[in-house]
């Protein structure tokens, strides 16, 4: 007759197996835009200073000031603007070819690039489900702010 492990054993490991379950360890990664966590350093991603956003890219080769936008929850990774066209001017800085905007945000009086959500961006897609799929999860899709020269733009929710 084989011995059975005890009791007490079988219940942690039984614990554990579900924690695992309920709890997945999640490893953030550099690099993929697939609306997942936001940590991929793009327009948009998770930061805690400048220095976090558009890895890969020489700082200098961006047109614009880097920025990591405190006045949104975790930081917001993007750059100082002039027009549209000074958004995704870098290769790599916007491989999944969805377009930015150059936008006030809020009241800072300066133009920031975000990731359009504009009715000729968005096509057929509710707005939210566009931003929460080309942005990260959680993305919304809602006015820049700024006053008149405001944009619809994907930020956190």
């Amino acid at each position: 007759m084989t011995p059975r492990p005890p009791r007490a054993l079988l219940s942690r490991a039984l614990l554990a197996a579900l924690a695992a379950l309920a709890f997945p360890i999640v490893s953030a990664s550099c690099g993929d835009d697939d609306g997942d966590d936001g940590d991929d350093g793009d327009v948009g991603s998770r930061c805690d200073a400048p220095n976090d956003c558009y890895p890969g890219i020489v700082p200098a080769d961006i047109q614009g000031d880097i920025i990591c936008i405190d006045r949104v929850e975790n930081g917001y990774c993007s750059h100082t603007c002039q027009t549209d066209a000074n958004c995704c001017a870098v290769q790599g800085e916007c491989e999944d070819g969805h377009p930015q905007v150059c936008s006030p945000f809020e009241s800072t009086g300066e133009l920031y690039c975000f990731l359009s959500c504009e009715d000729a961006e968005v096509g057929d897609l509710d707005s939210n489900v566009y931003c929460d799929t080309y942005a990260h999860r959680g993305f919304q899709c809602r006015s820049s702010g700024g006053g008149a020269a405001n944009r619809k733009v994907c930020v956190p929710g």
